[in-house]
């Protein structure tokens, strides 16, 4: 680490990396000791209080952290606020720039970093770039919707992290607006999103889980796995402390839930 750094005024990519980290990690975690925060301080060549600091800074920004009262630090940097509004403005053109400024600190492809299986890309073109940006901007979702559940399925309580899911309660395709909304996003095991996906799972009021009927009338099938999908009916979801999902989201996924039910 350069010493002579930590007078140097932040550049716009350095906003935009300590952003990134920040939305990959909770809140409660942001000190000189997290070996995440440590890793960025090498790649910037300054030290792991200015890094600790400046993401402190980016939490005076957060609406989710002032709706509960947390202010953040009191003062910040120019350059903070300009990536934030570039973010509300434009998440998945920010969100990409973020994860590709990364791969280049890090030496390393894009591709590799988000971890996209490229079985069947195009080698080259326009439609592969199209395809690996979504994919990257997915991977970024899944890290800012684990985060904010501390890497726990908010059904089950679940922390094997190859098997958590960041699920949509809107899909991806249909609302690009909150595509990468961290309140459009549950952290669920694989098999309750695939379950959440089918709409035989939805949230009511109050976060209470409910299961359809189409899972329980199988009865030939029930055995301890498809008692286990079930057990958790009228549950409360287990809530990050920011980035809970929103209500008319969670109402809008319920309603196609029931209308399936019946249909």
């Amino acid at each position: 680490m350069d010493e002579n750094r930590n007078n140097e005024k932040w550049m716009r990519d350095e906003h935009i990396l300590a952003f990134n980290l920040y939305c990959k990690i909770p809140f409660g975690t942001i000190h000189m000791r997290n070996p995440r925060i440590i890793e960025l301080a090498g790649l910037l060549g300054r030290s792991v209080g200015s890094v600790s600091y400046k993401l402190a800074n980016f939490a005076r920004l957060d609406p989710a952290l002032q709706a509960r009262g947390i202010k953040g630090m009191s003062r910040g940097a120019k350059g903070e606020e300009e990536v934030w509004q570039e973010f509300a403005a434009n998440p998945e053109s920010l969100a990409f720039e973020s994860e590709r400024l990364l791969a280049i600190r890090l030496g390393k492809r894009v591709e590799d970093l988000a971890e996209i299986d490229e079985t069947g890309l195009p080698a080259l073109g326009i439609e592969r770039e199209a395809i690996v940006r979504i994919r990257v901007n997915q991977s970024f979702f899944r890290d800012r919707i684990l985060s904010a559940y501390n890497f726990q399925c908010c059904v089950t309580g679940l922390t094997i992290k190859p098997l958590l899911v960041a699920s949509h309660i809107i899909p991806w395709a249909e609302d690009a607006a909150n595509r990468l909304n961290p309140r459009n996003g549950l952290c669920l095991n694989a098999l309750h999103d695939r379950a959440f996906d089918r709409h035989l799972m939805w949230v009511e009021d109050g976060n209470i889980i409910r299961f359809s009927d189409r899972i329980r009338v199988q009865e030939n099938s029930r055995n301890d796995s498809h008692d286990w999908i079930t057990n958790f009916e009228g549950r409360a979801l287990r809530l990050p402390s920011n980035f809970s999902p929103e209500p008319s989201f969670l109402q809008r996924h319920r309603d196609l839930a029931l209308a399936r039910m019946v249909g």
